[in-house]
């Protein structure tokens, strides 16, 4: 399988959640290429999410789906910036 064809299904699968199948795929393309910087951003990015993000916060999950009021979505956000502080 070439490459291209290789990194758009990793992303395909990184994009519908399936995040180990997508590394693994992206580990498998960078040991045939070494060079290739797209697996290598990709990796990175999984890595750290996959330590960083353990879990899944149910609670602001559901108070996000659930959100109706231009308050309740600004109360959202300042949530998801703290996250990154």
């Amino acid at each position: 399988m070439s490459s291209l064809k290789s990194l758009t299904l990793a992303s395909i699968l990184e994009f519908q959640g399936h995040k180990e199948d997508a590394l693994a795929m992206y580990r498998d393309i960078l040991k045939e290429e070494p060079s290739n910087r797209e697996a290598q951003a990709a990796i990175r990015r999984l890595s750290g999410m996959r330590k960083r993000y353990t879990g899944v916060n149910t609670q602001m999950k559901e108070y996000f789906i659930n959100m109706t009021q231009d308050e309740e979505i600004k109360e959202f956000e300042r949530w998801l910036l703290g996250l990154w502080i």
